[in-house]
């Protein structure tokens, strides 16, 4: 299944854990996934991902005509080293964002992934991007064990004591 969208991946846990960047042509997914690239992410993707299931677990590739490329607005489209494939486990819509907002996922290839919004042109959407793909990314009942083994408690009401 091909999707309009860009695929960024860091190493983490062992592996190479990938995020899907989606949102209307023109939205800043190609200006993220070049923002990503210059904090330690690698290019999987841009503009079109190929998804599919394998035994359960979702992957992704850029079609061959753009592996290796990614758009960059004032520039135009530029080499860029990329992974041959990951494993997506996060999806980051680029939309307006509530302050607090329920947990969502959306469905590719028939697996449901975690899915955020993100504004991706705000200074903080790369620190955001990290976070989100450590918390959610690893799973949401396995980020809340990993929390509570470090000795993080989490409070309800957010930043309220």
């Amino acid at each position: 299944m091909i999707h309009h969208a860009g695929l960024i991946a860091t190493y983490m846990a062992g592996a190479w854990r990938g995020v899907l960047i989606e949102g209307v042509s023109g939205c800043g997914k190609s200006d993220l996934a070049l923002r990503m690239l210059d904090h330690g992410f690698r290019l999987v993707a841009d503009d079109r991902v190929l998804a599919w299931n394998c035994e359960g677990v979702l992957f992704g590739r850029a079609p061959d005509a753009l592996a290796n490329l990614i758009e960059v607005r004032g520039l135009g489209i530029c080499a860029e080293p990329a992974l041959r494939f990951c494993r997506i486990v996060l999806a980051a819509r680029c939309e307006p964002v509530e302050r607090l907002p329920d947990p969502a996922f959306n469905e590719y290839a028939g697996l449901s992934i975690p899915l955020i919004s993100i504004a991706p042109l705000e200074a903080s959407a790369p620190a955001k991007l990290r976070r989100a793909l450590q918390h959610l990314g690893r799973g949401a009942e396995g980020a809340y064990l990993g929390d509570l083994a470090a000795g993080v408690s989490p409070r309800p009401g957010g930043d309220s004591r």
